[in-house]
């Protein structure tokens, strides 16, 4: 029998954490047909010894070789899943899982593809978390285009079809609502509780800003150009070959009309670095093209989603 929902957590190295929050999402899910689906993400502590001690039924352990990311672990926690609906949370007892069920009936009811948690009273430091993370969500949401007030609340809960076709590589984990996105789902979003750090150590630093901003510019360009590569690179390519054709269109002018030197000018060697430049442009673009082609056609996939098909019904007179 396929489970109503099944709730995937990423942990690494959170031993302390592990019993106090599979009690809380058994408690929670009490009258849901659940699972939970823990991913361990390499650690190096209990973690993995205290999951196994629980003897859960209902619980379904994914231990990685070694640490790969929170990414891949929600990747590989969301492929091991086998509900109609997947929410996703933190391992470290500041998401609460009594929010879930709220989240479910909000995605049936609603038809919406992903209810997305706000940690409207977020319990965590100012300088090290908080004002970060404004800055990552200003950015985001203003350069994404998907108004969501928080984009770093990992509870969650999508439609399965939805989950598992993100596509959460390298650390895309921030954007999930971006992807979302692109893949067509109805988003919203609703205020969940948020609880501060009991046991055990925060993952998360200053640095991940500076990774939020490089990933963001790929997300765009996923946004933007993902089905039309071209149109970036060619555009690039033809603004630049056109300037150095007029830089060099001078300097001939320069040269047999007003008879000066230019080979030793710095314009010509501007001029012909445009020209270049824009030739490799042109040419990058038509490889991305090609090999965007060679995705969608060698996998038979389609580049538009499609939400419903509606046959019409005679209606008898």
């Amino acid at each position: 029998m396929i489970p109503k929902i099944s709730v995937v957590v990423t942990v690494y190295n959170e031993e302390e954490n592990i019993r106090p929050l599979v009690e809380r999402i058994t408690k929670a899910l009490q009258n849901y047909d659940y699972e939970i689906v823990y991913v361990d993400d390499g650690s190096t502590d209990g973690t993995v010894k205290a999951l196994k001690d629980l003897g859960h039924d209902r619980l379904k352990i994914v231990e990685f070789k070694k640490n790969y990311g929170q990414s891949l672990a929600l990747m590989a926690g969301i492929d091991q899943s086998e509900g109609e609906y997947i929410a996703t949370m933190d391992g470290d007892l500041q998401n609460d899982p009594s929010d879930i069920p709220a989240m479910l009936a909000m995605a049936e009811e609603g038809d919406w593809d992903m209810v997305a948690g706000n940690r409207a009273n977020r319990k965590d430091g100012m300088f090290l978390r908080k004002i970060p993370s404004r800055i990552a969500n200003y950015i985001i949401r203003n350069a994404g285009g998907v108004k969501l007030k928080d984009y770093g609340c990992a509870l969650k809960v999508f439609k399965a079809d939805l989950a598992k076709d993100l596509g959460l590589y390298g650390e895309l984990h921030r954007f999930i609502p971006l992807l979302a996105h692109l893949e067509g789902a109805r988003i919203t979003q609703v205020d969940v509780k948020h609880h501060p750090r009991s046991f055990g150590k925060s993952k998360y630093g200053l640095n991940r800003t500076f990774k939020v901003i490089s990933d963001l510019l790929l997300m765009l360009f996923f946004k933007k150009y993902m089905q039309k590569p071209m149109h970036l690179f060619g555009n690039i390519g033809v603004l630049l070959f056109s300037i150095g054709i007029l830089v060099n269109l001078y300097l001939l002018i320069v040269k047999f009309v007003g008879q000066q030197d230019i080979g030793t000018r710095p314009l010509l060697t501007l001029g012909l670095l445009l020209i270049i430049s824009g030739i490799q442009f042109i040419t990058i673009g038509i490889v991305i093209e090609i090999q965007m082609r060679t995705y969608f056609e060698s996998q038979d996939k389609r580049p538009y989603k499609i939400r419903r098909v509606t046959r019409g019904e005679k209606i008898s007179v």
